[in-house]
């Protein structure tokens, strides 16, 4: 039966730990420049209703450097849910390919995809989640600090699709969350209420960004305004204002806290320049930890590694 990965709670406590432990092994293989090609003669189909650029970068450099081909389709290329059906799509794209990649729009589309195709599928995005992302942000931590257990990680700034996964997170690896937002830019509900009722973490929301970064071993954001909100980019940095992560806010924490952020970062809106290239910056360790730990999930995916 094929294994796809959709959100992170396709993976157990014990798998997650088993991924970034490969990750780490592959990322040692990748700076050694050994000769590892488990993929040499697969395929990988990249589906891209939403455009990126790390997205695309780590999957395809990572599965080339495994020894497999990459192949980018672009919204031009394939019009997800318009131009032909997604049952359609997951069942010709399955024939030609041993794997998919798929970053969209609608987590519906994402779930269909996965339904109808033959071949594991793994999720590059939706507005739903971002659960690669998330591994990486995992991974990168286990990397700095050594362990996962307990750790207070708090995010600053809009309530997305990066919140949803880590209320994901939090409901299989306990820590404490704490998700500091506008009234009104609140994350999923439904998953709130989970991480609470699994009571393996603590997750608290708050609106007041200076009382809760108190004793943070991690601070993380993201943009304020996500692609598809863009025409809300103005009235949002009136209301976001005060969440910006500066060099103040660095100071409340009265920890040696370290910085997070997922990328495109606009600088001057919700982080400074001068936190983004702090010592307590690992920004970008986590971007390049995005390669590292997809490529370990690809490698889970087909019991390799």
């Amino acid at each position: 039966m094929k294994k796809d990965f959709i959100h992170i709670s396709d993976l157990s406590k014990d798998e997650i730990m088993e991924t970034i432990n490969l990750a780490l092994h592959v990322k040692s293989k990748f700076y050694n420049r050994e000769d590892y090609l488990p993929f040499k003669g697969y395929t990988l189909a990249m589906i891209f209703a939403k455009p990126s650029a790390r997205t695309r970068i780590s999957f395809e450099t990572g599965f080339s450097r495994m020894g497999g081909k990459a192949i980018y389709l672009g919204p031009d290329d394939i019009g997800i849910g318009k131009r032909e059906a997604v049952k359609d799509i997951a069942r010709v794209i399955s024939n030609y390919n041993d794997l998919i990649m798929a970053r969209l729009f609608q987590h519906e589309h994402l779930l269909e995809l996965a339904k109808y195709a033959s071949v594991p599928v793994i999720n590059g995005l939706t507005d739903f989640n971002h659960p690669c992302q998330i591994m990486c942000d995992v991974f990168t931590i286990f990397e700095n600090k050594g362990h996962l257990d307990n750790l207070k990680i708090v995010y600053v700034g809009d309530g997305n699709n990066i919140v949803n996964s880590w209320l994901i997170m939090a409901s299989i690896l306990p820590m404490h969350f704490v998700c500091v937002c506008p009234s009104g830019y609140e994350p999923d509900n439904e998953l709130m209420n989970k991480v609470r009722s699994s009571k393996i973490s603590t997750f608290e929301l708050s609106h007041n960004p200076f009382e809760s970064v108190i004793g943070a071993d991690i601070i993380y954001t993201d943009v304020w305004a996500s692609m598809g909100q863009k025409n809300e980019a103005k009235s949002r940095v009136k209301t976001f204002l005060k969440y910006q992560v500066n060099s103040d806010m660095l100071s409340k924490t009265n920890k040696n806290t370290l910085f997070m952020h997922c990328l495109p970062a606009e600088r001057g809106r919700e982080t400074t320049d001068n936190v983004m290239e702090s010592k307590n910056s690992i920004v970008f360790q986590q971007a390049e930890n995005r390669m590292h730990i997809q490529n370990a999930i690809m490698l889970k995916l087909f019991n390799k590694g």
